[in-house]
This record gives C-alpha cells, structure tokens and sequence, in this order.
C-alpha cells in the first residue's frame, strides 16, 4: 500500500491575464487564482493509485498564507490531508526555491513511498521542480510519464515516459519521484459533497521558522513582458490580380511552398 504524496501549485489562471498594447506590462489586478492544470493530473494519478492499491494521499504545497482556498480545492480532488508550507516570503519564488522547500517540509517529517508532480506549472512551465527535488531527497525520478504502474509486493512503479523519439519504459525502486503528462489522465470534477467533505480533512501548517533554514533563489527576474505578434498587414481585394500578389509575396518570404 504506497504512500503517496502529490505536489500542487497555486497558480494565476491564464485567461485572467491581459497586457497593456502600449507598455506591454502584464495587467493582473483582476486575475484569478487556480491550482495548475499540470498538478491536477498530479493529484488525480495519486488517487486513482490508492483507490486501486490502498495508502494514503496527502497534498503538499509551497505558497503564501493567501493561497489558502487552494487547500480546499485539493483536497476536495481526494488527498485526505494537506500540508501547507506557507510564509509572506514565499511569493515569486524560483524552482530552486520551490524545491528546497518542498525537500526540508518532506525530509524526515513526512513518510513516503512515491512523490507525484506535474511535468511543469501553468505558470512558469520550468519542468525543474521535480528532479530538483528528487536530488535533494536523493532518489531516482522518472520524467514525461504518460502511463504509471504500481506493482503490489515488489516495492516498485513501471513507469512509461513519453519522449520526442518515442516511448521508453522504465522500472524505478521505490522510494521515488514521478513527474506526470496531461495525458496521463482525466482529473475528476469533484462533486458538491466532496467539496464540502474537504473543508473538514486536516492540514498541516508549516511556516518557515518550522523549517528553520533559509532559500536564497538562484534566479532573479528583472521584468516580465507580454510577447509582441508582428504582422503581416498586407491589404488586397477579391480581385485575381491582388490574390496573386499576395499569394507571391508569401511563397517568397516561404510561408507557403
């Protein structure tokens, strides 16, 4: 019976985000808040683990005291506990960050047979955060899974990774690490009463002074701007003679062939 932890982050929803055509500076006064698409997938594999193997399931993530309803969403998906690593400090935080902190919150305080996290986040899409982690807990990671195995008695995950040339499968002795694909999985809409049923699961709350140590970033961001579309602007009627002009103008410039 493996015992799970799936790792979730509070992200801001993309379809909240505008940008100022002028500036081009991020407008994100009313933006939104969601747990990653990526870590849902995360969640969903961990329990449909335990739902056929038995074990346990408890979310864990690192955010800002603000990040709170977060809890409740996860839980809701059907961990049956939380851990909240939480401080004012930890907003904007790197992977490296994010990483180190998940590792001091887990080494030694929480046991574990599998660690699940999604590819990447919805956010910053570093793909960092899980073999970071791995490391610091000094276990074997497999990476780009797109088809988990749990195989009862032999302490052990056959796992498929989705490569750019192909699929590899590999065997990963437990204790492990895990990163997920999209297409691992459906994550289940949860149900009213399971999103009443979550307010009353336990969380775990853990400050920084819990963790005494500090997490210097190793990243510094100096702005962020929204990504510029040039176009083309080539202005022509229904008449043949404009067509062709266009037409010309995009097989010499090799849009088209």
């Amino acid at each position: 019976m493996p015992r799970i932890i799936a790792c979730f982050k509070w992200v801001m929803d993309e379809a909240d985000i505008k940008a100022d055509p002028k500036s081009r500076q991020l407008v994100l006064d009313r933006v939104g808040y969601k747990i990653s698409d990526y870590d849902r997938n995360a969640i969903e594999e961990a329990v449909q683990l335990q739902e056929k193997h038995g074990g346990s399931v408890v979310g864990i993530t690192v955010a800002t005291p603000g990040a709170k309803p977060c809890l409740k969403d996860a839980l809701s998906r059907g961990p049956e506990k939380a851990c909240f690593v939480n401080d004012p400090a930890f907003e904007n935080l790197d992977p490296s960050q994010t990483a180190a902190i998940l590792a001091a919150a887990i080494d030694g305080k929480i046991e574990y047979d599998l660690i699940i996290c999604g590819e990447g986040s919805s956010d910053l899409y570093a793909q960092q955060v899980g073999p970071a982690l791995a490391e610091k807990l000094g276990i074997p990671c497999a990476t780009y899974v797109n088809k988990l195995t749990y195989v009862e008695g032999e302490n052990k995950v056959i796992a498929q990774r989705k490569l750019d040339d192909g699929l590899e499968t590999v065997s990963v002795k437990l204790p492990a690490l895990i990163t997920v694909l999209p297409d691992l999985n459906t994550p289940r809409i949860p149900s009213l009463k399971q999103v009443l049923g979550a307010a009353k699961k336990p969380v775990d709350n853990v400050s920084l002074a819990n963790l005494q140590q500090t997490f210097e970033p190793c990243l510094k961001t100096t702005g962020i701007l929204a990504a510029t579309m040039e176009r083309r602007r080539l202005k022509f009627t229904a008449d043949p003679e404009d067509i062709r002009k266009v037409v010309d103008s995009l097989i010499k410039e090799g849009v088209i062939a």
